[in-house]
């Protein structure tokens, strides 16, 4: 009997084979400034010349928040197979601007701009140089680079101060980032106890510990902010 190959669709969570009840976690996650930074951000020298037109951060707008189980998950075996993502170069930016991905992907680094970038990396995660390439012809050169270290890896271009990315290495497929509004949805986890982490690029990470016992869904949320640091 002639035997039919199967494609194998690999998905987020479903990398992962277990057996039993898996949940749903949803939530929220908001940002905050410290209490009366409103006050501090305002009036006196910020009218003047000098400091009018500075940038402040508005926490209400922050976005690009990444929710996942913290960990190896040490209970369940994952799927064999080669996991891709693609980090654009596009109009001289990084698309998307955060990416998280699994422990073991590789990443591509097409370039979609008919001018060179050289895309770099510094971090003790994932150091590399990918040197100069543009977009020429039909069949561009598309960089990859694989990712075998669990952690934060910022990414920059060593032409144009604009350009900087972060890859967020993580030991396990358990992750979603939030729509535009801070919501998310982490679905098919398995039954056990979990940190799960809410995550900003420029802002103390948060971690709250869930139980999941059945199948159904977890309401956790999160506010992140500048909180619980060494102060001096």
């Amino acid at each position: 009997m002639k035997k039919t190959s199967v494609p194998m669709i690999l998905v987020a969570a479903s990398l992962f084979a277990f057996s039993g009840s898996a949940a749903t976690v949803t939530g929220t996650v908001t940002a905050q400034g410290k209490p009366g930074i409103e006050q501090a951000g305002g009036g006196g020298n910020y009218e003047s010349r000098k400091f009018k037109f500075v940038d402040k951060i508005n926490y209400a707008e922050m976005h690009d928040f990444v929710v996942y189980i913290d960990g190896p998950m040490t209970n369940h075996v994952a799927a064999s197979g080669t996991t891709r993502k693609v980090l654009t170069q596009k109009d001289a930016m990084f698309h998307p601007h955060i990416l998280p991905i699994c422990l073991g992907t590789t990443v591509e680094w097409p370039n979609e701009d008919e001018i060179f970038h050289n895309v770099f990396s510094v971090s003790e995660a994932k150091n590399f140089d990918l040197g100069l390439y543009k977009s020429e012809g039909r069949n561009p050169e598309i960089k990859r680079v694989p990712f075998d270290k669990a952690g934060r890896v910022d990414v920059f271009c060593s032409i144009h101060s604009n350009m900087h990315c972060v890859v967020l290495v993580l030991e396990n497929t358990f992750f979603t980032t939030t729509d535009s509004k801070g919501r998310y949805t982490l679905g098919d986890v398995p039954v056990g106890t979990y940190k799960l982490k809410a995550w900003h690029e420029r802002l103390p990470p948060q971690t709250k510990e869930i139980t999941v016992t059945d199948s159904g869904e977890i309401k956790v949320d999160f506010s992140l902010g500048i909180k619980d640091l060494p102060k001096y």
